[in-house]
């Protein structure tokens, strides 16, 4: 067996794998249950069918998810969960160091919010480099996740990855699709994550190499490019566009794709980004307006716990606080009575009466 594929199937590797798909609410599925009332003889005979090849992929449980916006998703079972994990802490060391560094999603200490803070600091450099003139570029793909082509997924792969036993592995997974739809990734694969940007690496070096493109950001399909005028932007996106049509056979998003002067600030990664500030944008105002409008009616009714409501008002103020969103923290204390902000600066609920001395100390 080779190095990669060595490391994919080593016991203390299947163990990681396996003790990570227990995180969150997928340790009480029924799969999970079964599997660990044996798990010593399960892992073992899994990771024996993988090095004997006789591995075989039990297909995908489809449901919707509603946020941030609705989505299928096409979840593995929970075997196949193990697999895609142990694939995945493998080949993340592999590729890793081949990624540009301004690319920021699904990756180890990355995110939307460092991809925020990059566009602000590329906005400023470039806005001192090339004075009002600066233009930027917003790309966007249509429909990335279900039109990524598997075929040139699969023709990608053999640059890093030589072991033929890791790239029969790798095709068995990405084929396992077919059954869906004849392009695309499923959202529900682990597996999917890391092929996306294997995939679109191919067009951040050609951004960066081939155009020299100084100021470019990436978080999977949502490109951002700060360039020193018009006619620069306007020929960047053509480049652009015809590599994505010619190379990785996908289509751009026109409504979401366009150029435009820096000073008109720029939508991307859940702000309005200015050179100077940024602002959270109006469909994340909406969303926490309308949840927290009906948390207390849920929480009476026993449809969410106070846990849980506390948890997603956090989880968003987080986000939040990334912007320049003070006023409207405080509106949305104080136009519902059972939320406040404790001295730690953590929003909490009281159904019954707010707390004395703990309102809108934020």
């Amino acid at each position: 067996m080779s190095k990669i594929f060595n490391e994919i199937v080593s016991v203390s590797n299947m163990a990681y794998a396996y003790h990570k798909s227990l995180k969150g609410k997928n340790k009480y599925s029924s799969e999970a249950l079964d599997f660990s009332m044996n798990e010593t003889y399960n892992l073992s005979q899994l990771r024996t069918s993988l090095i004997n090849e006789t591995y075989q992929f039990d297909g995908y449980m489809r449901f919707k998810v509603y946020e941030p916006k609705e989505r299928i998703i096409d979840a593995p079972h929970f075997k196949d969960k193990i697999v895609q994990l142990a694939i995945n802490s493998v080949l993340k060391e592999i590729y890793q160091p081949c990624f540009i560094y301004d690319t920021y999603a699904c990756l180890d200490n990355k995110g939307t919010h460092k991809a925020v803070d990059r566009v602000s600091y590329f906005m400023r450099k470039a806005s001192w480099e090339y004075g009002d003139s600066t233009f930027i570029v917003k790309l966007d793909v249509r429909k990335f996740f279900y039109t990524v082509n598997r075929d040139v997924l699969k023709r990608l792969l053999p640059k890093k990855i030589k072991c033929k036993k890791t790239l029969s592995l790798l095709h068995k997974i990405i084929d396992s699709a077919d059954v869906i739809d004849p392009l695309g990734l499923p959202l529900g694969n682990t597996l999917s994550q890391i092929s996306t940007n294997v995939y679109m690496n191919e067009f951040d070096q050609y951004c960066k190499r081939k155009l020299r493109l100084k100021h470019y950001i990436r978080y999977a399909d949502d490109v951002v490019v700060i360039v020193e005028n018009k006619e620069r932007a306007q020929d960047t996106l053509q480049l652009m566009i015809a590599f994505l049509n010619e190379e990785l056979k996908l289509n751009i998003n026109q409504k979401k794709t366009k150029i435009f002067p820096i000073e008109q600030g720029v939508n991307a990664y859940g702000f309005k980004i200015y050179k100077t500030h940024r602002l959270l944008r109006n469909d994340s105002k909406k969303k926490i307006k309308r949840k927290a409008k009906k948390m207390r009616r849920l929480i009476e009714e026993k449809k969410m716990t106070v846990e849980k409501a506390e948890q997603i008002l956090n989880s968003w103020l987080g986000h939040a606080n990334n912007g320049c969103s003070h006023n409207f923290i405080q509106g949305l204390i104080e136009r519902n009575g059972y939320i406040y902000m404790n001295n730690k600066g953590v929003l909490k609920i009281d159904t019954k009466t707010q707390k004395e001395g703990d309102v809108n100390v934020y």
